[in-house]
């Protein structure tokens, strides 16, 4: 049995200078991305049935939801001031939204 606190999954990709980080924890998918010092996440619950959360990181502030994966990302990179094909996106996230 695994702990609820426990990190089941983490992945990490690189690319262009941003670096990508899925992970399942908490009972949340959360896709982390990074790049020049600024963080954006985008989380949704382990069971991937909810609305996409981006926050400012991944305990951080929850800025918005989304339906989509591809606006959720949209957001992301804004945050990033990157472009949305920019944000490297590991395989294990890339069923993420409804």
């Amino acid at each position: 049995m695994t702990d609820a606190t426990e990190t089941t999954t983490e992945t990490s990709v690189e690319a262009d200078g941003v670096t990508a980080r899925y992970e399942e924890a908490n009972g949340e998918r959360l896709l982390t991305f990074a790049a020049d010092g600024r963080t954006a996440t985008v989380a949704q619950n382990q069971e991937g049935y909810a609305m996409l959360k981006v926050r400012t990181g991944p305990d951080g502030d929850e800025l918005e939801r989304y339906y989509g994966f591809d606006m959720a990302l949209d957001h992301a990179a804004e945050r990033l001031a990157v472009g949305v094909r920019d944000l490297p996106v590991p395989e294990a996230a890339t069923d993420m939204g409804m």
